[in-house]
């Protein structure tokens, strides 16, 4: 029977059928807190990880025999992909399972931020609403306004899908442009991103953190959006410089700010929490059962493979 760690216990049932043929160790939180797994992997054949776990060449050195690294999430910069590539060991993610859900929630991070809904909420609450006034909390409508995509993949499209309902034209930039016909569907116009930061109203991030993307936002990129305009991020907190974020908030350039992820996450960058014109969200791009338990699912189907000796559903590279 092979040994499997998994550092955060995991909806659905996939866990249970791993647990019949292979020998489980499953983290509580309160272990998973201490973020050192060197001393569960030296007899490990497989591991189940979380974005927020560093998996660095310590981590995979003290694993000798460690045959796969399952990701339970669609990013993977959380992991030393070429060392763990170099010791010919399986990393694989959950892709596509998680589109709709995050695709939803940015949704639901521009009409938070265009229409003021957390202040809202707030001023009620402290009882602060004494009726309705010509003036109160006047926010942006949709209709007529263009939405700038950055990353135009699975998430990015199917926000762009979503967005047409409310009347928004769409821009995008993408590092491969998409073909004609695909932007015939989608009834988007690709821009380069220094066009596009000038001509959207509202800005949404769906990029993988690379070298190249890394504080890509920063604050001559955050300058160059329209006054008045909106930042959503729902992809990689550093794609975005948060110390310049906030200077640009506190400026008054930008309406408002959607964030799901955070540049050192689960840290905020100090001044976010005071700004009224920030939502703040605890990375819930995945967060409905629905999507959590399938990507538990394609994780758990990744490590069964491998260790039956086949190829994974979703690797990162290939081995072969």
């Amino acid at each position: 029977m092979a040994r499997i760690l998994i550092t955060h216990p995991l909806p659905g049932a996939g866990t249970e059928t791993l647990a019949q043929n292979h020998t489980l160790t499953i983290l509580s939180p309160a272990e998973r807190q201490r973020l050192d797994f060197t001393g569960y992997l030296l007899d490990v054949d497989a591991l189940i990880c979380l974005l927020a776990d560093t998996i660095d060449r310590e981590v995979i050195e003290s694993a000798p025999s460690l045959k796969i690294i399952a990701n339970y999430a669609v990013g993977y910069n959380n992991i030393d992909i070429e060392f763990a590539r170099e010791r010919r060991i399986w990393v694989t993610n959950t892709p596509d399972v998680l589109t709709e859900a995050t695709a939803d929630l940015t949704l639901a991070l521009i009409l938070a931020c265009a229409r003021r809904i957390v202040e809202g909420d707030g001023m009620v609450r402290a009882g602060q609403f004494s009726g309705w006034l010509p003036d109160l909390l006047l926010g942006m409508e949709m209709k007529g306004k263009t939405l700038g995509i950055a990353g135009m993949g699975r998430i990015g499209q199917a926000v762009a899908r979503r967005a047409r309902g409310f009347g928004l034209s769409i821009v995008y930039f993408n590092r491969a442009r998409l073909d004609p016909s695909a932007e015939k569907e989608l009834q988007v116009r690709y821009l380069p991103l220094p066009e596009l930061l000038s001509t959207c109203d509202i800005l949404s991030l769906h990029l993988p953190l690379t070298p190249e993307t890394y504080h890509l936002v920063d604050g001559m990129a955050l300058r160059r959006m329209k006054g008045g305009s909106i930042l959503i991020n729902t992809s990689r907190g550093p794609v975005v410089d948060e110390a310049e974020l906030v200077r640009v908030l506190n400026s008054g350039h930008l309406r408002a700010a959607g964030l799901d992820v955070y540049e050192e996450e689960p840290r905020l960058f100090p001044g976010l929490t005071g700004l009224d014109n920030v939502v703040l969200l605890p990375h819930l791009g995945s967060a409905t059962l629905e999507t959590r338990t399938a990507m538990a699912d394609l994780a758990c189907e990744n490590v069964r493979r491998v260790l039956a000796g086949s190829e994974p559903v979703t690797p990162v590279f290939p081995l072969h």
